[in-house]
């Protein structure tokens, strides 16, 4: 595709639109930034960098005249795919795709693709750390990490290019094949975007659409969906799950994790020093272990990545300690299935805090989750009537106006033993700018709670 002089649109300007905004302008693009938010809302030094590119910048709203009179759309993954203007380019024949598919067009570092509900950055993170460990050079970016559009445009150098890829950015690949594609999991995420259940998970599936002979997928037996997929005539899969029936490849095994290749010899990694809590967290290491072991990385080099491993921030996070209560941060549990993990993955009594801004989902099975382990709850958020109302009389709950209330209600109905957890379940778009923010101010709440006490 040759790129120059072609009048180019990029639809929102997140960081992955800004990144192919950035990168098309260099190939000799005529690039427009079509955002929906005006301009004084948006990041100083990011329009800074657009406009020293030659970039162009509409604001305040989609203009329809733009989008039919360009060469080439790309948008950007919180951007709806049906809004007007992009249904009208669709119809006059204006190509419409995503970062991920246009950079991956001009990429020559084989991928490895990561998607599915939860888990995906800190697998992305394990999968990096093993490779390097042994020896290998990584990129690792895409939803997480610096845009794929940000790595083509510079030298290309590394072995493997790790990427975590979301449902959004699964919606508009074309041609998009990685050398190993991973499916962690998919449960009900996202149905503010979706028609349905089966939609969102059809969109997850696409991660193996164009992958053929020679590549890999790798994926969770123990997810019901993922368990009945069989690919035909397409990649070797390779399936992980809690017992070793059924010919899986990897499953747990006496405290540790077991590994069995077609023509292999058995290999057992230890999980003693896995800093990170729940079985989730273990499973999504086997996913992790699969794809290492298959790229041919020794497994003393696995090993000592697992041992080091320190988890990702926002991520089950441990903050502090507070008179014997300790705060875990889990801001990144934006679904229900998340949240649910996240809270069992605690023996001890938990105080949850969740709510943030609604997306779809039915809350009564987290309550039901969360009703034998739940001594008390704090929501808070546009979602936080919603919760309540699922909660009923299975949880004494509270309400709480902002975050700093929620770190404050949550503790003075602590006992010492008892964990404090946010868990949100919901997106943070109410009341933060992103699950990092919200993370943040939680620390921030918690710390001042502390030298309070």
């Amino acid at each position: 595709m040759n790129l120059s002089g072609k009048k180019i649109i990029v639809v929102g300007l997140g960081e992955s639109g800004a990144a192919a905004a950035r990168w098309l302008a260099l190939q000799g693009a005529h690039v427009t930034v079509s955002e929906k938010q005006e301009e004084y809302d948006l990041d100083r030094n990011l329009l800074k960098g657009l406009f020293e590119s030659g970039i162009k910048l509409e604001c305040g709203g989609h203009k329809i005249k733009t989008f039919l009179e360009s060469d080439l759309i790309v948008v950007s993954p919180g951007v709806p795919l049906d809004i007007e203007p992009l249904v009208e380019s669709r119809e006059k024949g204006v190509p419409i795709v995503g970062e991920i598919e246009l950079a991956s067009r001009y990429l020559k570092t084989q991928a490895i693709a990561v998607t599915g509900t939860n888990g995906k950055s800190t697998v992305v993170k394990l999968i990096g750390d093993m490779l390097h460990k042994g020896g290998r050079s990584v990129f690792v970016g895409g939803n997480f990490g610096p845009p794929l559009a940000e790595y083509v445009g510079g030298s290309q150098r590394d072995d493997y290019a790790v990427l975590e890829l979301s449902s959004f950015q699964l919606d508009t690949i074309e041609r998009f094949s990685p050398l190993v594609a991973l499916i962690l999991n998919v449960s009900p995420d996202h149905l503010d975007r979706y028609e349905d259940y089966e939609a969102y998970a059809r969109s997850k599936e696409r991660i193996f659409t164009n992958q053929g002979k020679g590549q890999i997928l790798i994926l969770n037996d123990d997810d019901p969906w993922l368990r009945s997929l069989q690919p035909k005539n397409g990649p070797a899969v390779f399936r992980y799950g809690s017992k070793g029936d059924g010919g899986r490849h990897a499953f747990f095994d006496n405290g540790g994790i077991t590994v069995r290749l077609p023509g292999g010899k058995e290999v057992r990694f230890s999980l003693d020093r896995f800093a990170l809590p729940g079985n989730h967290n273990r499973s999504n290491l086997m996913a992790a272990i699969l794809a290492a072991l298959l790229l041919e990385v020794a497994p003393p080099h696995i090993q000592d990545a697992i041992d080091h491993f320190e988890g990702l921030p926002h991520r089950l996070e441990f903050v502090d300690e507070v008179r014997g209560v300790t705060f875990y941060n889990d801001s990144k549990a934006t679904n229900i299935d998340a949240a649910m993990k996240s809270i069992t993955s605690f023996a001890r009594p938990v105080i949850l805090i969740a709510g943030g801004r609604h997306k779809g989902s039915d809350y009564l099975p987290l309550v039901e989750a969360a009703s034998d382990r739940v001594k008390g709850a704090i929501f808070l958020g546009e979602a936080g009537g919603l919760l309540a109302e699922a909660s009923a009389d299975r949880i004494p709950w509270k309400m709480a106006t902002d975050m700093s209330d929620a770190v404050a209600l949550a503790y003075a109905q602590s006992q010492k033993g008892d964990v404090v957890l946010l868990a949100p379940a919901c997106s943070s778009f109410d009341m933060f700018r992103d699950f990092q923010h919200r993370g943040v101010v939680f620390r921030e709440a918690v710390k001042r709670l502390k030298n309070g006490a």
